[in-house]
Order: C-alpha cells, then sequence, then structure tokens
C-alpha cells in the first residue's frame, strides 16, 4: 500500500532477507572479513553469532550471492533441532545423495564419495547452517567428524555457524564440544548499528527501491527510529514499515519524529513482544549543577484538558478510526487474493 503512495517499486523494509538490499555496516564489515579469512583456510568451522533480527540470515544471503559457485559448492540448512542423523541426511540431500534405505554407515560412506566427487570437479563445499543454537549437541558433533573428511591431507568440507548468543555459550561452555571448539578457526558477534549508521542505511534501502524525495525522513526521524529500535536491523524494519504505512494512510510527505513515536507506541501495544523501545517524547533536561535542574519534568497539575485539548483528542480518534477501516479495507483485498490462487508460492528448503 505505502510503495503505491510513495512510487516505490518495492517493499524497502520488508522482514524477510534480500540480498539485494545489502548494506555494509561496520559490524558486518568485520564478519565479511572473518568469513574472508575463514574461507581461505578452507578448514574448520567458521562461527557467527548475533541477537535475534542481528542480520545473520541477511549475512548468509550476501555470502552466497558473492560465492563464486565455479569454485565453492554451497549447501545451507536452516536448524530446527535436528537430530543427527536427520542432519546427516541433508547434507546427503544437498549433495545429491539418493540416502533411501542407507545404514547411519552407509550414509556416511556416500556422504564422503560425495564430497570427493565435488573436489574431484575442481570445487570445495561450504556447509552453511543456520539457527544453530537449535542443534543437540550430538548433531554438533557429527558435524565435527564431517570436518573430518579429507583427501591428501586436504579438508573436503568447511562450515559455517550462525546462531544465537546461546549457542556461543554453548560452544564455550560445555566440555562435550572441546574437540569442536579446537577446530573453530573464525569466530564474530554480530552487534547492532550504530546510531549513526540507521540513516545512511534507511536512505540505502529507499534508494533500492527507486525513492527519489519521497519520503522525505527529518533528522529527528532518524534519532526516533534507533532509539525504538536500539540498531536491531529486524525491529528497524518493522517499525519502519509501519511508518510508511502511517505516511501514506495521513497522506504525510514528510516523516518526522512525532509519527516515529507514534507507530512505536501502537506496536509496543498491539505487540508487547516487539521489544521496541517507545521513545521518550519530552526533552531530557540537560546536566547542570544546579541540584533543581536534575530532577525529573513535573506532570502537569490541575483541571482537566481545555476545550482544545478535548477537540484534539476527538481529531486522533477520528484518525484512527479512519487508518482501522482502511487496513480492514486492505486486510480484504489480501484475503481475496489469496483466495484467488494469486499469490507467489513459497518454498521451504534451499538446497
Amino acid at each position: 500500500m505505502y510503495h503505491d503512495h510513495y512510487g516505490l517499486t518495492g517493499r524497502p523494509f520488508q522482514l524477510t532477507p534480500d540480498p539485494q538490499f545489502w548494506f555494509e555496516t561496520a559490524t558486518q564489515r568485520k564478519a565479511m572479513a572473518y568469513l574472508g579469512y575463514g574461507l581461505a583456510q578452507g578448514e574448520g568451522f567458521i562461527v557467527i553469532t548475533g541477537e535475534i533480527g542481528a542480520g545473520k540470515t541477511t549475512l548468509a544471503g550476501h555470502l552466497t550471492a558473492t560465492i563464486d559457485p565455479s569454485r565453492l559448492h554451497v549447501i545451507t540448512i536452516v536448524s530446527t533441532q535436528i537430530e543427527a542423523e536427520d542432519l546427516l541426511r541433508m547434507v546427503a540431500a544437498g549433495l545429491d545423495v539418493n540416502d533411501a534405505g542407507l545404514t547411519k554407515a552407509q550414509l556416511l560412506a556416500q556422504i564422503e564419495q560425495g564430497l570427493r566427487a565435488i573436489v574431484r570437479g575442481g570445487r570445495r563445499t561450504l556447509l552453511i547452517v543456520d539457527e544453530a543454537q537449535a542443534l543437540p549437541i550430538t548433531s554438533l558433533e557429527e558435524l565435527r567428524m564431517l570436518s573430518n573428511f579429507q583427501i591428501a591431507a586436504q579438508p573436503l568440507l568447511q562450515i559455517f555457524l550462525l546462531g544465537q548468543p546461546a549457542f556461543r555459550e554453548r560452544l564455550y561452555g560445555s566440555d562435550r564440544l572441546e574437540q569442536l571448539r579446537q577446530r573453530v578457526i573464525a569466530v564474530h558477534h554480530l552487534d547492532p548499528m550504530g546510531s549513526e549508521e540507521v540513516e545512511p542505511y534507511v536512505r540505502h534501502r529507499l534508494a533500492v527501491v527507486g525513492a527519489t524525495d519521497r519520503p522525505r525522513f527529518t533528522h529527528d526521524a532518524f534519532a526516533a527510529l534507533y532509539a525504538a529500535s536500539e540498531g536491531v536491523p529486524r525491529r528497524l524494519h518493522q517499525l519502519a514499515g509501519r511508518v510508511l504505512l502511517l505516511g501514506a494512510l495521513e497522506q504525510l510527505a514528510t516523516i518526522d519524529a512525532e509519527a516515529v513515536r507514534s507507530v512505536s507506541a501502537d506496536i509496543a501495544g498491539d505487540l508487547p513482544g516487539s521489544r521496541l523501545v517507545t521513545p521518550r517524547i519530552r526533552p531530557v533536561p540537560k546536566a547542570s549543577n544546579d541540584p533543581e535542574a536534575a530532577q525529573p519534568l513535573a506532570e502537569p497539575q490541575g483541571d482537566p484538558p481545555s476545550d482544545a485539548m478535548e477537540r484534539r483528542i476527538a481529531v486522533l480518534e477520528a484518525r484512527i478510526a479512519e487508518q482501522d477501516v482502511a487496513l480492514r479495507r486492505v486486510l480484504t483485498l489480501l484475503v481475496d487474493w489469496a483466495e484467488a490462487g494469486t499469490g507467489p508460492a513459497f518454498f521451504a528448503t534451499k538446497g
């Protein structure tokens, strides 16, 4: 809806990772440096961790988009508490190995043969496992065993693990994973964006979908976006998308901090688990040697709201009602679209 209003060719803040929107923040630049070093070694494990929504999957997508497929065969697995043998069968599928009816020993032998065939074709194999924190220790141990496969002292498989901070804690806190730890050659933790990175990040994503001078964001709007999202990309996308929707509903050409705060408060009310921080609307008093100046601003006391305040409340309530009607129309159109069978097809796996 909002991309039509602002003349955009797509949705700049969709939650699904898309490599075309890649923007290299400081922490992602470090991550790519570690990945480059690790891939140059051609062995062992590379580990990248980050909070939920920090951009781990986006990083993996950018990596696979830039890899030369004539030199590196990539297998991608998204972990959902996969047991050891099922994990092996997913690796086998990535090597085009038919695992039907094979015992575990036979399966391992076929995987090794598949890896050797890749090497004979002049390529190496990289296994990317996303959401590694969900893997049982037995599955991690199975990955370690796969990393032992080699030919003429050259490893057949290199493994890239992405996970939440809990995975890093388990990796370095479990005695059972000591042997795997010894095979980790590069590790990095993705931090949130800095406050100075939000503006170029937002402008970049808007430019990718053809934005020119609409919508315009004020400087304090970017500050409010950072304050509410704390620099976490997925939270920022969630907020920015809703801000643009508000802009379209209210026909706003300029997005300011007040619009961001309003949407942030709405999301916090509608989705208590969103973890968005509602920025303070009132300014924080400047530091001062005067003890009285350091006291918080007092809440207004006294008479009930004036007629002007009541009129403003009535206007806001009317706007909310209009937005509700508009959103219901959009939802109805989406339901009709889905029932007509014209929606896009989604694929659950990527080999």
